[in-house]
């Protein structure tokens, strides 16, 4: 029998063991793979102790995780892997400065909650947007302040365990326990024991013998950094630190990372809460992307190096006065050539989330298996020996003929410089281990340490016997002992671990075979899904839009990264054709929206969307095109039909829903017999001799909103252009969602012969259908030299509106003065070209006051809301952050939403009408 047939009848949760789960479970953010034995999803602490107890009897062992975001393969093992994250992420408590939380909290999420009562949690993580409590736990986390509130390990309070034998003691009046700890720990020599504060490598014996002078060691303090390998966390109780009150941050511009490092000792000299390098190479990969591009603009010159110094206060006049001091004592000092001054949340918010980004940003320079490898990039030295060491550590990639990103925490002497190598070549695994080995005896020398936030793991527990010396380590090994006296708790961790060489992912995995694919992939389509490195940026949920489904579900096969990895799994296969028909990998990708989301959001530029319509199409040549998605493929047909023979069609309109498969729920949209085309083909003859431009008529706009298509007109007109219709034919964007590529291609193909015709600009009010113009057309068209022109011309109306207004040819009148507009930007808007266009259009309106909502996407994504089988999790990503923003804002708020699907949804979900921007733009021109 299965291991999660056994294991499931026995906790309320789930256990699985299929091959998919399997594989998405056997990573981490690491450079290490291991499958597992099986994945359990617990529901409350009484399933987890059920699940090692059984565990135990089994002789299978046990391993603990969150996120799965570890840097160094501390959360993959031959073993039952726990995921917390799923159900056991609940804030049980927050009560004075105290919080009492699940392990699958997420340290964001903690936050939200706590800022209602000025408070947050301190050790504060760039991955704080889905890194849990219980993994911060595990690995002794910290973050960019830590020189201000230190680690994990000096805000918990307490924890709830569960031991290897499935007992669950008080940690704090457990006699045999702390008996048995003290008995190491007396008389032990804890001299060799790092003297720089801020590590997290080993077991922290230090902190468990401070305990033995009040009676007993300190146990929770000992488990804190233990990587689940001495007791599962099931309850933490934090403190939490007060929220400052204002914050100002100062980023210094410099021509090198070694000149950075030298103005580190300045900024601290004014009680910075944080001290942040970026080196030239995070700062050059940053201006290639849309979600970025905020930085790149407020940037003086083309630094070498950039440091973010932050300062927190009671009140902007005081930070904003040490912002001023720094940048003066640095001027002063010669270190720098200009200082930028982020003041506001605006400016803040521009520099802080290119500052959190350093590792994606890494990441995404990778070239196939040549990836920035996380193997120490978690060192730490005393910061007044930062600069020396930096330099040293240089000499020595130098010498191995490697190149690294630098970026890090000055403020604490940790910078986390991840060479670049690729472990798939010859000579390059000897080449890591030699670097690793040279790295910790610098570290040593400059009395550093080699972990300091990302734990030990796969990659650092090898060398702990080298650098806590014998006595100390064999300590070590009887604490192990003490607690998981079989070596079930994630065995292989922290002592007794295999060589850094061993388990690693690239090197394991066989070459792809050839797959002939219709979209063009760079490198292949394995290549495209194997760009994820398992950060887990699309496991966040409260802000942003990737990933939708796992937001809603919370599954790690419904995230970006967990159907990148199902894709490679597949793709790995000796026969990936075949592979990419099973239908458990269907079920797998079933529920990605296409929002597009991760190819910008993402920082490794994963786009799931094409290669979800790749997969439908190779799934298709097995499987055959089901009706239902030959139908959505036609949707230009079908929509001209249904405006021919309006209102008819709209009456008879239900009938499909039964032979389609959509929900009854759902109401279907309008059609209207005057479309656009009909409208546009009657009207008086528009002015000529303006500057052309080529509306797109797309499927939508053309038959079922024609009014958004004539305000388009209207005020394109108005504004001196003179508007030709692009209405022969349709973009293929809903061919493209339902992988008929073929179709696709054939359309696009007609398309860009027709639009090559003129030179016009080419706008459309429909962004997902605009945008196919300048994304998918080239990965179905590849080498056609007319594809790059056509999309270069391809503009939003919004952005051709913007212009009119700037330079007087569109006037906008006193009509929507006054009033609130909320705005939700198409997800295809958001990703490809970003919504300030958008943004800017309506803020224009005179006396209006504009609020983007960071909603996500809205659930609809064109057909997947209608259908019956996805219309329960479509109605619950727009009920996350969408609907609750509609439904909480001022009577007589204004909702302006650029997406046919958006409008859809915010109407079927909180009975209120989003109008497109045009429309209210035509309103405030005075044409309606």
């Amino acid at each position: 029998m299965s291991l999660a047939r056994t294991l499931s009848p026995l906790i309320a949760g789930d256990v699985r063991d299929d091959p998919y789960t399997r594989h998405l479970y056997s990573s981490d953010a690491s450079m290490y793979a291991i499958e597992p034995l099986a994945v359990a999803f617990p529901r409350h602490a009484d399933d987890v102790q059920a699940l090692v107890a059984a565990c135990g009897e089994l002789g299978v062992p046990v391993l603990p995780r969150g996120a799965g975001t570890s840097l160094a393969g501390q959360t993959v093992g031959a073993a039952v892997i726990v995921d917390f994250s799923r159900h056991m992420n609940r804030i049980l408590e927050l009560d004075g400065r105290s919080a009492r939380v699940q392990p699958g909290v997420v340290q964001d999420q903690l936050n939200r909650a706590a800022r209602r009562h000025g408070l947050m949690f301190g050790p504060d993580t760039s991955t704080s947007n889905r890194a849990t409590i219980g993994g911060m736990i595990g690995n002794n986390s910290a973050g960019s302040h830590s020189v201000r509130y230190g680690s994990t390990i000096d805000h918990v309070e307490a924890l709830r365990v569960v031991l290897a034998d499935a007992t669950t003691p008080d940690l704090a009046t457990d006699t045999r326990l702390n008996a048995a700890v003290a008995e190491v720990l007396r008389g032990l020599d804890l001299e060799g024991f790092p003297r720089f504060w801020r590590h997290s490598g080993g077991y922290r014996l230090d902190a468990a013998a401070r305990g033995l002078a009040t009676g007993n060691p300190d146990l929770t303090r000992l488990l804190v950094g233990s990587e689940g390998t001495l007791a599962v966390v099931t309850e933490a109780t934090v403190r939490l630190v007060d929220r400052p009150r204002a914050k100002a941050i100062a980023v210094g511009h410099f021509t090198s990372t070694a000149t950075a490092v030298a103005a580190t000792a300045d900024a601290l000299s004014f009680d910075a809460a944080s001290v942040e390098l970026l080196d030239k190479a995070i700062l050059d990969l940053s201006k290639q992307r849309v979600d970025y591009a905020g930085l790149a603009g407020i940037l003086e010159g083309e630094p070498g190096a950039l440091l973010f110094v932050e300062f927190f206060g009671d009140a902007p006049g005081e930070v904003a006065d040490l912002v001023d001091r720094l940048a003066a004592t640095w001027k002063a000092n010669g270190h720098g050539y200009h200082t930028l001054k982020a003041v506001t949340d605006e400016q803040q918010t521009a520099v802080l989330k290119v500052r959190k980004a350093g590792l994606g940003l890494l990441m995404a320079s990778s070239v196939g298996s040549r990836r920035p490898l996380a193997f120490v990039e978690d060192t730490a030295v005393p910061p007044e020996r930062l600069l020396p060491y930096v330099e040293e550590f240089a000499q020595v990639l130098d010498r191995h003929g490697l190149r690294a990103g630098f970026y890090g925490h000055c403020s604490v002497g940790c910078l986390h410089i991840r060479p670049f190598v690729d472990l798939r070549a010859p000579g390059q695994i000897d080449t890591m281990r030699a670097v690793a080995e040279e790295i910790a005896e610098l570290t040593a020398r400059h009395g550093g340490v080699n972990s300091s936030e990302h734990g030990d793991g796969l990659a650092r527990s090898e060398f702990n016997r080298r650098l806590f010396g014998d006595r100390i380590y064999e300590a070590m090994r009887q604490v192990k002992h003490v607690f998981d006296p079989d070596n079930r708790l994630n065995p292989g961790k922290i002592v007794d671990a295999p060589p850094m060489t061993e388990h690693l992912r690239d090197p394991a995995r066989p070459e792809p075979r050839p797959l002939a694919t219709t979209l063009s992939f760079a490198g292949g389509m394995h290549a495209a899904a194997d760009r994820c490195m398992n950060i887990g940026v699309c496991r966040k949920d409260d802000t942003g839009v990737m990933c939708p489904s796992y937001m809603a579900t919370r599954e790690e096969e419904h995230s970006t990264r967990g159907r990148a990895n199902a894709l490679v799994k597949a793709l790995s296969s000796p026969d990936p054709r075949r592979a990419l028909g099973d239908e458990r990998l269907h079920g797998i990708l079933d529920l990605c929206l296409e929002c597009k989301a991760c190819q910008s959001e993402c920082p490794l530029g994963v786009d799931m969307a094409a290669l979800k319509s790749e997969f439908l199409h190779q799934y298709h040549d097995v499987h055959g095109v089901p009706l239902r998605s030959r139908v959505f493929g036609a949707i230009r047909t079908l929509n001209r039909l249904g405006s021919a023979t309006a209102p008819v069609s709209n009456w008879l309109a239900g009938a499909v829903r039964g032979p389609l498969g959509l929900s009854r729920r759902r109401p279907l949209p309008r059609f209207h017999r005057d479309n656009l085309l009909r409208w546009y083909a009657r009207r008086p003859a528009p002015r000529t001799g303006g500057r052309e431009v080529v509306l797109l008529a797309d499927s939508f706009t053309a038959f079922s909103e024609p009014a958004i298509g004539r305000a388009a007109v209207e005020l394109l007109e108005h504004a001196g252009y003179t508007v030709r219709l692009e209405a022969e034919g349709c973009c293929g964007r809903s061919s493209i969602s339902k992988g008929l590529l073929d179709d696709a291609r054939t359309k696009a193909e007609a398309m860009v012969t027709r639009l090559s015709a003129s030179d016009a600009p080419i706008v459309g009010v429909e962004p997902s259908c605009l945008l196919t113009l300048k994304d998918e057309y080239a990965a179905l068209l590849p080498g056609d030299p007319r594809v790059a022109a056509v999309a270069a011309r391809a503009r939003l109306v919004p952005e051709l509106l913007a212009e009119a207004i700037d330079d007087g040819s569109l006037v906008l009148g006193d009509a929507l003065s006054g009033r609130s507009i909320l705005l939700h930007g198409h997800c295809h808007e958001k990703a490809v070209t970003g919504t300030a266009a958008t943004r800017g259009l309506l803020s224009k309106i005179p006396g209006a006051e504009v609020t983007e909502i960071d909603s996500g996407c809205c659930g609809m994504a064109g057909s997947f809301g209608f259908e019956a089988e996805h219309y329960d999790l479509s109605m619950k990503i727009g009920g996350l952050r969408l609907f609750p923003a509609i439904t909480e804002s001022a009577p007589g708020t204004l909702l302006a939403a650029t997406g046919v699907s958006c409008r859809q949804q915010i109407a079927h979900g909180t009975g209120r009408a989003a109008r497109h921007p045009v429309e209210l733009i035509h309103q405030a021109a005075g044409l309606h």
